[in-house]
């Protein structure tokens, strides 16, 4: 018997068949270590995705921490960079976002004003891009050096105090956003269920998105909801992130790639309350730090909104608020034309996949 079961054993060793996916698979996992030093060079960036990066997804490091000590230094860094930028902004719209995670602000330009800026983006027809996720369409028109000539009201606005100090706060940064005006075409393709409608954070450190709402956003109309003072990192929200970097295999494909995902029935023993509508009048800003819990709201029919649209989001782990070469006149006004056709060319080489498409030459509410 114990030559038969070491004859059997060798049988198994020594069978090509048998060793010949093993080799394969061996030989996969050894290719891909060929971008350790880039896997390890990321820590210290903004890099996210558990999926894409085997130090970042390790379940043993992220048991012993890993995940969880960037966040704290991240968000650390946040709150410097923040009360460094603080004295720019008014006090009111400072306390509300540290308490709340975001800021509202209705009848945010003079109603004269406004109506000059709403009809002149409202009215041009322009080439735009667009991205299909489930059944809502996202159509955004870049916000360069053409579009803030022929709309004066639109480069008052992004170049005023009052708007680049608050936004510059939540972001943590004053390196200049991506501009656009976009489009939200809810119900209006076929598709599954649309992934923006689940909660998440986008990221593991704070950053942030805008909208000027220049429509009207019923209860009905997909309005962006937040869950309140979600950006804080309290001890419950260190827990859970600790549990779902170590789990993260078992999450949903988002999550794996670093936008987690959570349930509203999870959001109590977090100390969080139910996410709030953003029904809000045209006219109306609103800022959020993205690493707060927010989501788009369903409608239960076809839709339309449009908002000028700011991001941010920088390398997290930079102890100065500016120094940033992106920002510079000449490059920041451009840089959303810039990333296109940059991800054009990526496309075009097999390196990365451009999502956003050719829309057409459209007005805003075009459907």
């Amino acid at each position: 018997m114990f030559l038969s079961s070491r004859h059997e054993a060798a049988q198994e060793v020594s069978s090509p068949l048998a060793s010949q996916p093993d080799r394969k698979l061996d030989l996969r996992a050894l290719l891909r270590w060929w971008r350790a030093p880039l896997w390890l060079f990321a820590l210290g960036t903004g890099a996210k995705s558990f999926a894409d990066n085997p130090i970042l997804g390790s379940e043993a490091l992220n048991r012993r921490g890993l995940h969880v000590g960037r966040l704290k230094l991240a968000h650390a860094l946040a709150w410097a960079r923040r009360r460094r930028l603080a004295p720019a902004v008014p006090a009111e719209w400072r306390e509300q976002f540290d308490r709340d995670g975001f800021v509202e602000i209705r009848d945010f330009l003079p109603p004269n004003v406004f109506a000059r800026l709403r009809s002149g983006l409202l009215e041009r027809p322009s080439e735009t891009r667009q991205q299909q996720q489930g059944e809502t369409i996202t159509r955004r028109l870049p916000i360069g050096p053409k579009l803030l000539k022929d709309i004066p009201e639109l480069r008052t606005l992004v170049g005023s105090k009052r708007w680049r100090s608050l936004l510059a706060y939540v972001a943590s940064t004053t390196s200049q956003p991506l501009y656009y005006v976009q489009t939200i075409l809810a119900h209006y393709a076929e598709g599954a269920p649309d992934p923006q409608l689940e909660l998440h954070s986008d990221t593991f450190h704070p950053s942030l998105k805008a909208w000027l709402f220049l429509t009207d956003v019923g209860e009905d109309d997909g309005p962006l909801t937040y869950v309140t003072g979600s950006h804080r990192l309290t001890p419950e929200r260190l827990a859970w992130e600790h549990a779902r970097s170590v789990a993260i295999r078992d999450h949903d494909r988002l999550s794996q790639r670093g936008s987690l995902r959570i349930a509203e029935e999870e959001l109590r023993a977090l100390g969080l309350p139910s996410p709030r509508r953003f029904a809000v009048p045209a006219n109306t800003l609103v800022v959020v730090d993205t690493y707060g819990f927010h989501a788009r709201g369903p409608s239960s029919g076809p839709s339309v909104r449009a908002e000028i649209w700011a991001y941010a989001r920088r390398t997290p782990f930079l102890p100065w608020t500016g120094l940033d070469i992106l920002s510079w006149k000449p490059l920041a006004i451009r840089r959303a034309n810039m990333l296109y056709r940059l991800l054009d060319t990526f496309d075009q080489l097999g390196m990365r996949k451009q999502h956003w498409k050719p829309g057409g030459r459209k007005r805003l509410l075009d459907r």
